[in-house]
């Protein structure tokens, strides 16, 4: 993923990038305010921090989070450049503004009740989700250990939600020292490990490619269908069967899930009685899927 981005002002790219941006910090407020924050829930971060803060000692969570991702805020600008910067900046100040006002004009009360810490926990997790996911998308961050989690993205590889779980996972250890009460660590494990999925589905997309390994008598026929009719690439492989010792060409291919049900539908129709292996497949990088190494 590139933390460093080039949308020229006021381009469509620009405007599709800070609408990601936007939109995720509103919907991580919402998951702050509507779930985790009455619950007292501290599914990581300096949010997480806040909200114990805020249970303890009265402090409101969105001022408590902000005085302390400034200076995680400048440690992102030095390891992530200053794009990234101005972006987080944007968004450290952001969700503030929509926790307020999402206080303002509906309360402090849980949104599912008192008695309804699983639903919380799980519903937080998904909104937490697809807030970060959408500020991860935009090549920024929400702040806080966020920023941690990136850097060590950059370095590592180590996919964001992951990373996501592995830093704030420890953090949610304080609801114990604060409040006493064993359950409020693995409510927010919840919200955290769901969060982190949710994440990965926002940035790498819901759907899971297909590999196809096929053995069929009418390779010909197969090999039209995928470079024509799907319009997508393949490989012929020479392999011998080892029942019979004899000589096979397995058709290698990489679809989408539709191009798959294409392709089977048709060689069901081609060779009723050829054998397919299908795989899923996470990521695929190369032409005509996601680039091979992205930039920086």
């Amino acid at each position: 993923m590139s933390f460093v981005t080039k949308e020229k002002l006021f381009s469509k790219d620009f405007f599709i990038t800070y609408s990601w941006l936007l939109g995720g910090c509103f919907v991580f407020a919402l998951g702050a305010v509507l779930f985790a924050e009455p619950n007292r829930f501290a599914p990581g971060g300096t949010y997480g921090l806040a909200i114990v803060l805020h249970h303890l000692l009265g402090w409101r969570t969105e001022l408590t989070a902000l005085c302390m991702d400034v200076p995680l805020l400048l440690i992102g600008i030095y390891f992530l450049g200053p794009k990234f910067g101005i972006k987080t900046v944007i968004c450290t100040f952001a969700i503030p503004l929509f926790m307020g006002l999402i206080h303002a004009t509906y309360g402090y009360e849980a949104l599912l009740g008192e008695n309804q810490q699983l639903l919380s926990a799980i519903f937080g997790g998904i909104v937490y989700g697809i807030g970060i996911g959408m500020i991860f998308k935009s090549r920024a961050t929400s702040g806080g250990s966020d920023i941690i989690a990136m850097i060590l993205n950059k370095y590592t590889h180590i996919s964001l939600g992951q990373l996501v779980i592995l830093v704030d996972c420890t953090i949610t250890l304080t609801t114990v020292l604060a409040f006493g009460e064993w359950t409020l660590p693995m409510y927010s494990w919840i919200v955290v490990f769901i969060e982190g999925k949710v994440i990965d589905v926002v940035l790498e997309g819901g759907s899971v490619y297909k590999t196809l390994m096929i053995v069929t008598n009418n390779v010909e026929a197969v090999k039209k269908v995928i470079l024509q009719d799907i319009n997508r690439g393949a490989t012929l492989l020479p392999a011998i069967g080892m029942y019979q010792g004899e000589s096979r060409n397995v058709v290698y291919t990489v679809l989408t899930r539709r191009e798959m049900m294409i392709l089977r539908h048709r060689i069901q129709e081609i060779d009723p009685n050829a054998f397919i292996n299908v795989i899923d497949s996470k990521e695929i990088l190369g032409h005509g899927f996601k680039p091979l190494i992205e930039e920086n």
